[in-house]
């Protein structure tokens, strides 16, 4: 049997509904630490957060219990991070720091109090590993759990890195796993038991931030994280620059733990590194090989579109789906 994902918040016997709407934010703010870049965190109508050159940059998301994320699998705590996880591997993506989390959640009030203090217990945690922290949001009444996170940035006087900058013989390189998140949700489903990095990697994805900035820093002509599948977002940079991207399957660096699940569910690993989401990589271009800095890895080339801008693999195209796409 899989075990439900580390920190699991024992049952309480309060709810939501008898702490209240302020009981519940008290417990979730009472006693943390903000970052630098918050002025006024929680506490008035709104924060004020540090904006170092004038501008910010803003992402949001959201989340939802049956679509996005399970409580039988996961627990509050890793829910809580994955919500900030994937919003602030965004910010990264522009080649920013992130600066600040604004948080809004809503469940049914007989939501256990504990749920919702393992939720906001990963959300400052993982906002602390992205070198920020929450400065504010709301709660509500609603039939079903959802989060929705929006993260604040700075460039600190950078232009930001745009998916539209890649150009004709740029390298294709990532930073971070590819595939780990979505072996883990095969492995979850199947209930085959074992492969507890690819399980945690679901649960709860690792983004590395700093790498946005580095990337910004060495010159990247482009970069997106992997929020989708590698070839549904490197898709996105293809048509906004106007280039063709060609992958090297060989470049592929495929764990023994991946491999291992994959052989056991009869699937190929290969496919859950080129259209698994939700690793929150960084993805992006650079002039050459020589401008990467370390962390990253080539995988790949971009020629002058001779068409519709394509994504292939080994020069062919892949057939399946590229990716995950909301809705369908």
């Amino acid at each position: 049997m899989i075990d439900a994902g580390e920190n699991r918040i024992p049952p309480s016997s309060l709810t939501v509904g008898e702490v209240g709407e302020f009981g519940v934010i008290d417990r979730a703010t009472k006693g943390r630490t903000q970052s630098e870049n918050t002025i006024l965190g929680p506490g008035d109508d709104a924060a004020l957060v540090a904006a170092p050159d004038g501008r910010v940059v803003v992402t949001t998301d959201m989340l939802v219990h049956g679509r996005h994320f399970r409580l039988d699998w996961s627990s509050p705590v890793d829910i809580g991070r994955k919500a900030i996880a994937q919003n602030g591997a965004d910010i990264a993506a522009m080649g920013a720091r992130c600066t600040g989390f604004v948080v809004a959640l809503g469940c049914p009030a007989d939501t256990p109090v504990n749920v919702t203090d393992g939720i906001f217990e990963g959300m400052w945690r993982e906002a602390g590993r992205a070198g920020a922290s929450v400065v504010g949001g709301d709660l509500v009444e609603s039939t079903a759990l959802v989060i929705s996170v929006t993260a604040l940035g700075a460039l600190d006087g950078r232009g930001p890195v745009l998916r539209s900058g890649a150009r004709a013989g740029d390298v294709v390189a990532v930073a971070g796993v590819l595939g780990w998140s979505a072996g883990g949700l095969a492995v979850l489903q199947s209930g085959i038991s074992g492969h507890p990095k690819l399980v945690g990697a679901h649960r709860v994805p690792r983004p590395e931030y700093e790498q946005g900035v580095q990337a910004a820093l060495a010159g990247a002509t482009s970069l997106t994280d992997v929020s989708d599948g590698l070839l549904a977002d490197l898709g996105h940079i293809a048509v906004a620059s106007s280039v063709d991207i060609d992958l090297d399957s060989g470049s592929f660096s495929i764990s023994d733990e991946m491999n291992s699940a994959a052989e056991e569910l009869g699937v190929s690993p290969l496919s859950w590194m080129l259209t698994g989401g939700e690793d929150h990589a960084l993805a992006g271009t650079f002039a050459s090989a020589a401008d990467l800095p370390d962390g990253w890895t080539v995988i790949g080339r971009t020629t002058d579109a001779r068409g519709a801008p394509t994504v292939t693999v080994d020069s062919r195209s892949y057939s399946g789906p590229a990716g995950w796409t909301s809705f369908q």
